[in-house]
């Protein structure tokens, strides 16, 4: 699978560890940044992540800053990106499940010694259970459209 991943200069510790995870895993990674606990902008490697799923040229993107909040609020601005703030392997299992989430946000202060990995893991595997959820998911597509919901 083809992933892009960016953080923050607060999430860059947890982004080093998923690097190495999701290449032992034989996907296809695109980091777009940043590399040292300097201080950063958030939106900025939101932004690129983003534009690397909505385009298509990554089928999931995964974005790290100290809670999680603020990249997904910047992610979700970008249509066709579906992004959730996730602490805890049922969270990320739903998101997928229900949501189709294809940008995984991560709070890199408060996940703390937790497995990290098997979170991401649990998400990248889950399949998106489709039914009633796709109905929704098209009602979102409105929305993004500037469409009245149906």
């Amino acid at each position: 699978m083809r992933i892009s991943i960016g953080s923050d200069h607060r999430g860059v510790h947890i982004k080093a560890k998923l690097l190495t995870m999701l290449a032992a895993g034989s996907h296809d990674v695109h980091d777009v940044g940043t590399h040292s606990e300097q201080s950063v902008d958030y939106p900025d490697f939101a932004s690129a992540v983003c534009q690397q799923v909505a385009s298509g040229a990554s089928e999931r993107g995964i974005l790290i800053c100290g809670t999680g909040i603020g990249m997904a609020i910047a992610a979700n601005k970008f249509s066709g990106v579906r992004a959730a703030n996730c602490y805890d392997e049922v969270m990320a299992e739903m998101c997928r499940r229900h949501n189709n989430v294809n940008v995984l946000c991560l709070p890199g202060d408060l996940i703390g010694d937790r497995p990290v990995d098997e979170l991401v893991s649990i998400w990248l595997s889950t399949e998106f259970e489709a039914g009633r959820h796709q109905r929704r998911l098209e009602k979102i597509a409105q929305i993004e459209a500037g469409r009245q919901v149906d």
